[in-house]
């Protein structure tokens, strides 16, 4: 009976996902404010469902109470958001909403199906980010001083790196956390947000050759010092986002060519000077030769992405946990291998949507501060997904980067919840100027 229902749970779930997947683009040719209201009702019953069946899957394989318990903590939670974000925020965004919650409920299923207690630990972690998260919405329509910190941000970011650098501990090889009476930090998580902030003050009112290599000079120090530390995921992200900042806001292509240029000796460079650097390229040249030695975790990945096949073995059928760090980095995987591929296509569109309305946010924002802090923000988003779904399935080196919500860890998680409030914040503000806009043609119409 287990593995009927199990069965049935997972081609139910691969449906819901797929019709909120279809949802979240459908919406858009919707006109009409009620059309679009029933959607999103519809696609907060889709999470609710999802939850439901997959920890249903999980009680009869485990039979575990704490389980159920763990459930129902997490039906409170999305209520909750849901209530509390819509009425403190009638303008934000409910598809980001939306999004930022099924994100998450696939995190807490997926992680509490491979390892209970740390699903529980990364559900309080992010109950306590959600409470912090409610309020910078508010914070970015108020606090104009924001754009004033272009120094603190440059001096904090780099300050914090190097504060990894020297007194953090190492972990699979990277220098990334620091821990304080039994509490893990990951400053590089933060330091993504900061350095936009910094790259958006930099570029706000100037964007002359000195503010250029000013901001060049800074922005090498934060790469630099990731390399050294060995995180190289973070490097690549920090210049990703530099680059495109530097583009989108001077609109100069010498500038990229010059930036892809140096990037390409860089990596040439990396490659005979660091060790990590050249276990990585060659574990992900030849990922099957390292398995006759070693228990590669790329090898793995693509075992378990091809055992899933279209539809997938079924939640707590397959043999995720084969996978290192499968509730982390390989957190793909691990979905691929018992939801199918289908189900991790979705997910992989789910977190385009959020992409597109990170960007539509920029596009449409008068504000030039915001507008570059949505779009550095887009791209450090967008390129982590393509980092940790590349990696896993061998399309790019593995930089051990983490899938924005879903995967485990807490400074990910608080990290990425940040970032989806910055963005609502903005996407209200951008209705706000609307509705300023609107009314000075009014004013202006009946002065006339």
């Amino acid at each position: 009976m287990t593995t009927i229902i199990t069965t049935l749970a997972n081609y139910l779930m691969i449906v819901i996902f797929a019709v909120y997947t279809f949802q979240s683009f459908h919406v858009f040719k919707k006109k009409s404010e009620e059309e679009r209201k029933h959607i999103y009702a519809m696609q907060v019953f889709s999470i609710f469902m999802l939850s439901f069946l997959s920890h249903l899957v999980i009680y009869l394989h485990t039979e575990s109470l704490e389980l159920l318990l763990y459930y129902g903590a997490q039906v409170m939670f999305f209520i909750a958001v849901q209530l509390t974000f819509t009425l403190c925020y009638p303008k934000c965004s409910r598809l980001l909403l939306n999004h930022m919650c099924m994100l998450l409920a696939i995190g807490f299923f997926m992680i509490g199906r491979l390892d209970l207690d740390k699903s529980i630990r990364q559900f309080v972690i992010a109950a306590v980010g959600m409470v912090v998260s409610m309020f910078i919405p508010l914070i970015i329509r108020k606090a104009r001083f924001l754009k004033k910190l272009t120094v603190f941000y440059g001096l904090l970011g780099i300050g914090l790196l190097g504060a990894v650098f020297v007194i953090g501990s190492v972990t699979n090889g990277s220098k990334i956390n620091i821990t304080i009476h039994d509490i893990t930090l990951a400053p590089n998580e933060f330091v993504k947000i900061i350095f936009v902030f910094f790259m958006a003050g930099m570029f706000l009112n100037s964007t002359s050759f000195q503010r250029v290599a000013a901001t060049t000079v800074i922005a090498a120090a934060h790469v630099l010092i990731l390399v050294m530390s060995k995180d190289l995921g973070g490097a690549l992200i920090l210049f990703v986002v530099y680059m495109s900042m530097l583009y989108i806001a001077t609109r100069k292509f010498s500038y990229l060519a010059a930036g892809l240029l140096t990037f390409s000796a860089a990596a040439v460079a990396a490659f005979y000077l660091f060790s990590h650097v050249r276990v990585r390229v060659l574990t992900w040249t030849t990922a099957f030769d390292v398995l006759k030695n070693d228990s590669s975790q790329v090898s793995q990945s693509l075992f378990a992405i091809g055992t899933g096949s279209w539809f997938g073995s079924g939640l707590c059928e397959g043999l995720p946990q084969t996978i290192p760090v499968s509730i982390s980095d390989f957190i793909f995987s691990a979905i691929s291998e018992e939801l199918g591929m289908v189900f991790a296509l979705c997910l992989v569109l789910v977190c385009f949507s959020c992409f597109l309305m990170f960007v539509n946010s920029s596009l449409q924002i008068r504000d030039p501060f915001y507008k570059l802090v949505s779009m550095g923000l887009s791209v450090s988003f967008i390129f982590q997904v393509f980092l940790t779904i590349g990696g896993d399935t061998k399309f790019i080196p593995l930089t051990g980067v983490t899938l924005p919500l879903v995967s485990y860890g807490g400074s990910s998680v608080l990290s990425s919840l940040a970032v989806f409030a910055i963005i609502q914040g903005i996407y209200i503000m951008k209705q706000d100027e609307g509705e300023l806009h609107a009314e000075k043609q009014r004013r202006k119409s009946s002065d006339q």
